[in-house]
């Protein structure tokens, strides 16, 4: 703990307390190192945690405070959207509001799912992760999830759903705000009720866990608080850092603020499941991550609104040019394939393959403003070029994931059975549901 305490003390120590100003590259280095240090402390604090608090929320609060430096550029944003409304500059700030948000949550499933699944495959060779099944076949194995991801799941899947309907309207407005936000906290309200899992730990945690109950609620609660800062105050200097790097290389701003600025903000959380996995804790790893998305999909879309509001000085929703309708259809399209992947309470090495495919596809396409030819069915080969490649990437993540959904219609009434008894209180952890077998 020492240790990793100390990893934060040159940026903190440099930059926050003694103000030396320090050359970019200087910055994303020490940036760099103080996250890694503070997202040791913050998965030793959540997992201390559930020796007195449910699993799943013990895991929400780590997700909320890992994507916290999220939060803090899209806020910082919208909020320069809303000081001089209807300006150019206006314009391209709710613009790059909606761009950090949406190259975020993408980050996030086509990079973090799927590197994390990989990763937990390679691993299970010296850590006998039982989560891990090898299957005969190419890119078979398969990483086995907890059922209690059903609430999760189903929440997610609500959430997606209304966002396809959100560009629809004048912007990101109120409604949108109280139902996205509405659903988060109903999930939270869930998660704090949900059933206590015991499971043994080892290292750090365990040793925290021995403290007497007093001093380990103490303990947990600093290590949050601490982590929190050391995040809040050194990703967002990390992003900008790299933003600085790229726009002296010839990156333009707007791919730096929707791609390296969110890897950067990212980077807690996916440091935090790749030290669970290498714990043979994927289950929990895929818990946090499943409940990342969840908060950045539905608070993260919700607060834009209320902070554009606070800055204009009165209410407005947050507005949406072309390009952001297309960017946000996009990823509410991904967040449906990947929805149908995990209906069945697992993901395989080929489906993590798609989901990193796919994410890096339509990528290159952003970056480099390709065009993407489909051929449609009644329509011929129709070409997509620039922002309208969106929607070609979007029908393919929109068909692939309703063909999953039809096969596994059988699987998304068992997570909606699971989620309701989880939301009456009378799911036990400990109870093996019926099997979901794809």
């Amino acid at each position: 703990m020492f240790g990793a305490a100390l990893l934060t003390v040159p940026w903190l120590g440099l930059h926050t307390v003694f103000g030396v100003d320090l050359t970019t590259g200087v910055t994303v280095a020490l940036c760099g190192i103080a996250v890694i240090g503070a997202s040791f402390l913050l998965a030793w604090g959540a997992e201390t945690a559930e020796a007195d608090v449910p699993r799943a929320f013990a895991l929400a609060i780590l997700a909320v405070l890992a994507v916290a430096p999220e939060y803090a550029v899209d806020a910082l944003y919208a909020w320069e959207a809303g000081i001089n409304p209807g300006s150019p500059e206006s314009a391209e700030a709710a613009s790059l509001a909606v761009a950090n948000m949406t190259g975020a949550n993408r980050i996030l499933i086509g990079i973090g799912w799927s590197a994390i699944a990989l990763f937990t495959v390679y691993r299970a060779r010296d850590t006998g992760d039982e989560a891990v099944e090898s299957r005969p076949g190419f890119l078979a194995d398969v990483v086995r999830l907890d059922h209690g991801i059903a609430t999760e799941i189903l929440f997610l899947f609500a959430a997606t759903v209304f966002a396809f309907f959100v560009p629809l309207g004048a912007g990101i407005g109120a409604v949108d705000m109280f139902v996205l936000v509405g659903l988060y906290v109903a999930y939270i309200f869930v998660a704090m009720n949900s059933p206590h899992e015991d499971e043994e730990q080892i290292g750090v945690p365990a040793y925290l866990q021995s403290y007497p109950k007093r001093r380990r609620i103490a303990t947990t609660l600093a290590l949050f608080v601490f982590s929190g800062i050391v995040i809040l105050v050194a990703v967002e200097p990390f992003a900008h850092g790299l933003e600085a790097l790229g726009k002296s290389v010839g990156i333009p701003s707007f791919l730096m603020i929707q791609w390296v600025a969110p890897l950067a903000s990212e980077s807690p959380e996916l440091i935090v499941v790749a030290y669970l996995v290498n714990k043979a804790r994927s289950t929990a790893g895929f818990n946090a991550l499943i409940s990342s998305k969840l908060n950045q999909w539905t608070l993260l879309i919700g607060t834009l609104v209320l902070v554009y509001s606070l800055s204009l000085g009165y209410y407005g929703p947050l507005p949406l040019d072309t390009h952001q309708m297309g960017e946000l259809w996009l990823t509410a399209a991904q967040s449906y394939f990947a929805i149908a992947i995990l209906i069945t309470f697992s993901i395989s090495l080929r489906e993590a393959v798609a989901l990193l495919g796919l994410f890096l596809a339509q990528f290159v396409y952003s970056v480099t403003g390709l065009a993407l030819t489909l051929p449609i069915p009644g329509l011929g080969a129709v070409t997509f070029d620039g922002p309208t490649s969106l929607i070609g990437f979007s029908v393919v993540y929109l068909v692939v994931g309703t063909a999953l959904f039809v096969r596994r219609r059988k699987q998304l009434a068992t997570v909606a059975k699971l989620s309701v008894r989880r939301v009456r209180g009378d799911y036990s952890a400990n109870e093996v549901p019926a099997a979901v077998e794809d």
